[in-house]
């Protein structure tokens, strides 16, 4: 028998709300990048990942087009997911500082990621509908996640989705800020390649985040 967050992740897989996005994840695993074109892709909802019993919830944007839309796994095979590894590798939360496809063996050890949009959407901008179709699945996601003790957001976007599904009153956005609230909430930019490669967000200030989330868990 499914436990109801593997209940849940099935949901999110077979989920068919966003008319748009599912045109938009069959058309990219159709066409694909030429470097992957040998591969299957995955090209549906991607499930939340990690660790049902966590005490630190990770909460993104959505999947990338060729990473885990291509992977089937959050934050995997792209640079994004190389640059968050790495961090939650050197915080103790990952087992491995890679994360290339399911099945590579890496695990999250008191970790699970999550996300407001579980389709990739064009341009990587998801509509404010189609975050409101999603939404469900967060708020039931997060009630079901009865150990988390800090939660981190990767951008405003994140920030907002969460306030949302929680009633949380307006907080200020900013890289590292600690909101101390139950559970706690820090805040970080995203590690999408325009805030890594333009030095927005650096490797020790992502380092920074989860050794904070790591001194912050009881």
């Amino acid at each position: 028998m499914l436990s109801p967050l593997d209940a849940l992740n099935q949901e999110v897989v077979s989920c068919r709300a966003c008319p748009r996005l599912v045109a938009h994840c069959e058309e990219i695993a159709r066409v694909k990048r030429r470097a992957y074109r040998e591969q299957e892709y995955w090209g549906k909802p991607v499930p939340s990942f990690g660790d049902p019993n966590a005490r630190l919830l990770i909460v993104g944007l959505a999947p990338g087009a060729h990473g885990a839309n291509r992977t089937g796994r959050m934050f995997t095979g792209d640079r994004s997911g190389d640059f968050l590894y790495r961090s939650l590798f050197n915080a103790g939360f990952a087992s491995q500082p890679t994360s290339s496809a399911r099945g590579d063996g890496l695990e999250l050890r008191d970790c699970r990621i999550t996300a407001p949009v579980h389709c990739a959407p064009p341009d990587n901008k998801p509509t404010r509908e189609e975050i409101a179709r999603c939404r469900e699945y967060l708020r039931r996601e997060l009630t079901l996640m009865r150990n988390v003790q800090v939660v981190v957001v990767l951008g405003r976007i994140a920030l907002e989705a969460y306030r949302s599904v929680t009633g949380t009153p307006p907080l200020e956005f900013g890289h590292g800020r600690v909101h101390q609230r139950s559970p706690v909430l820090i805040c970080s930019y995203h590690p999408s390649q325009q805030n890594t490669q333009t030095g927005r967000l650096t490797a020790q200030m992502l380092d920074d985040v989860f050794l904070t989330a790591r001194n912050l868990i009881l």
